[in-house]
């Protein structure tokens, strides 16, 4: 295991939108594994460390609140933006007029903490003999001490950002002494197998939730 880091994140509300039900938004009871990883990338990222999710722990209460948003019904095609990467001229402008929006309803929660303990490993890309592991692990804590971050981490939707510091105290969840079997859930995405989903069960035992590492094969 890599060098690992105990992060405290929470925010007024969090959208972490199942796959199932994502034209009227619905969010999962907690925050998912790769919505975590985003977190830890929005503070620090480089090619050569990737993030591992090893636990998240739920501090607050689980809380749902209904509301209805508008939100757009188009998109720049991909083929436009490949257009425009090639040096052509395309027009990515997208009009937020009336015939582009739609209203949708989305059940989000409200008032979320979490602790997210992770680790990194390294890749071994585009690495130098300085690319050490406690080089990445200093920046990392230095990052995170700062409030620094490459762009503004969110909980599921950048409505909804996220505050962050170390987590240096124990916390006591709010569902201790509880377990809870919280269905089937989104674990991340495999970007080099076509985008290919990969769901886990996760079981929170005294608000802590054990994330598996299924790069690794594991259960």
């Amino acid at each position: 295991m890599g060098y690992g880091i105990r992060l405290k994140v929470w925010g007024d509300y969090a959208c972490f939108t199942r796959p199932e039900m994502k034209v009227e938004r619905v969010s999962y009871d907690v925050m998912t594994p790769s919505a975590a990883r985003g977190i830890l990338e929005a503070i620090y990222w480089k090619p050569q460390i990737r993030w591992v999710i090893d636990e998240i722990t739920v501090l607050n209460a689980i809380a749902f609140e209904n509301i209805r948003r508008n939100e757009l019904t188009k998109k720049i095609s991909p083929q436009a933006v490949k257009m425009a990467l090639r040096g052509n001229e395309v027009d990515l402008h997208l009009q937020a007029g009336q015939e582009n929006i739609a209203q949708r309803a989305t059940l989000l929660l409200k008032n979320v903490a979490y602790i997210i303990d992770a680790h990194f490993e390294m890749t071994g890309i585009n690495a130098t003999a300085e690319d050490t592991k406690e080089k990445h692990y200093n920046i990392a804590l230095r990052r995170i001490g700062k409030g620094q971050c490459y762009h503004h981490p969110y909980f599921g939707c950048r409505e909804f950002p996220v505050s962050f510091t170390t987590a240096e105290d124990a916390e006591e969840s709010y569902y201790k002494e509880t377990t809870r079997d919280l269905g089937y859930m989104l674990w991340d995405i495999n970007f080099n197998d076509e985008m290919t989903p990969i769901f886990y069960r996760p079981v929170m035992k005294d608000g802590r939730i054990s994330v598996p590492n299924l790069w690794e094969g594991g259960n």
